[in-house]
Formats: C-alpha cells, sequence, structure tokens
C-alpha cells in the first residue's frame, strides 16, 4: 500500500532534495522515503547535543587536520613515550611546538578555560568531572596521559587571558582558572 503525501518545501528543503535526487539518481519520493526513514531511525542523535559533537567530530576530521586513533594505540604510544620517566627531549621538544601552536589558536577561540576542557574532552583526551568555584576537576585515561595533556594545557593556555593552576592526583588533576596578575 502507497501513502500519498503533499509536502510544502522551503528553499532551503527544495535544494536538499534535489541534491539527493541528483546524487543518488533516485525519484524525488524515492529519496524522501529514505530520508524519511533515516531520519526516524537517527531521531535522538538529530535532537540531541550528540549532534553537535558529531558535527565537531566531522569537521575535525574532514579538514585532515585531526584523525581517529583507537584510544589503546594512544595508551601504547604514551606508555611507550614515558616508560622510563622522562619522554626523550626531541619528543618533547615536538610536542611542545604543537602545544605551542595552539596557544596561538586558542587565543583566537576560546576565552575560558571551561571552552578549552570542553574541547579537549571532545577530542577524548580527558574528561570533567565537576566544575566547583572555578575548579575543574578532570580525570584521565593513564597516567601518561594525564602527564602528556597537562603539559599541553599548561602550554597551549600561555596566550589566554588567565592563568592555570594544576594540583595533580594519580589520574585526576584540579584545574583552576586564575587572572593574570600585572
Amino acid at each position: 500500500m502507497t501513502d500519498r503525501v503533499t509536502v510544502s518545501l522551503d528553499a532551503e528543503s527544495r535544494a536538499a532534495l534535489d541534491t539527493l535526487v541528483s546524487e543518488t539518481g533516485d525519484g524525488q519520493s524515492a529519496a524522501v522515503r529514505r530520508a524519511l526513514t533515516f531520519y526516524a531511525a537517527n531521531l535522538e542523535a538529530a535532537e540531541t547535543d550528540v549532534s553537535a559533537d558529531l558535527q565537531q567530530y566531522h569537521r575535525l576530521l574532514s579538514t585532515g587536520e585531526h584523525v581517529l586513533l583507537d584510544v589503546d594505540f594512544l595508551h601504547c604510544f604514551l606508555e611507550y613515550v614515558y616508560r622510563e620517566g622522562e619522554p626523550d627531549p626531541e619528543f618533547q621538544s615536538a610536542a611542545d611546538r604543537v602545544a605551542d601552536f595552539h596557544a596561538a589558536e586558542y587565543a583566537e577561540r576560546f576565552s575560558d578555560l571551561s571552552d578549552v576542557l570542553e574541547w579537549l574532552s571532545l577530542c577524548g583526551f580527558l574528561s570533567v568531572r565537576g566544575v566547583e568555584d572555578g575548579t575543574y576537576h578532570v580525570v584521565f585515561p593513564s597516567e601518561p596521559t594525564k602527564r602528556f595533556m597537562l603539559r599541553f594545557v599548561e602550554r597551549s593556555t600561555a596566550d589566554l587571558p588567565f592563568e592555570v593552576d594544576v594540583e595533580e592526583g594519580v589520574a585526576k588533576a584540579l584545574l583552576t582558572r586564575r587572572e593574570r596578575s600585572g
């Protein structure tokens, strides 16, 4: 059985339908049926903050600036780098150059420590578990990740209008925003 539905399209919807028809080679009805089925299957993602995260992931990946990396590989790399205490000076110098580059980028992009931590959380390096009086309770997936990311946070926030005080735990840290003196 087939039901007929009449739909009014605005310019944006018309353009989207035309694109779907052109790219799939399907007719309008088939494209609309597939779009409705997809939307129904993904309704929760389309209507929650998860879709904002998905858009961020897409933006990160589509520019080629970031890649997907299995978290176990990250842990393997960092366990190797930190296995004898401090990392190789050449590695640390290269990692510091990356952090310093991000400091300039972050100075234009972020205005608060919460924004930086939210971004790093989105990237999977840490989780913010709570905020209390401007102090962020941050959890890291491993000790080497904590050491690596705390140095990154320290250097990448250098150009922001505040300083970050760090109190380290074993797998956690308390990060507190403090106004720059002078």
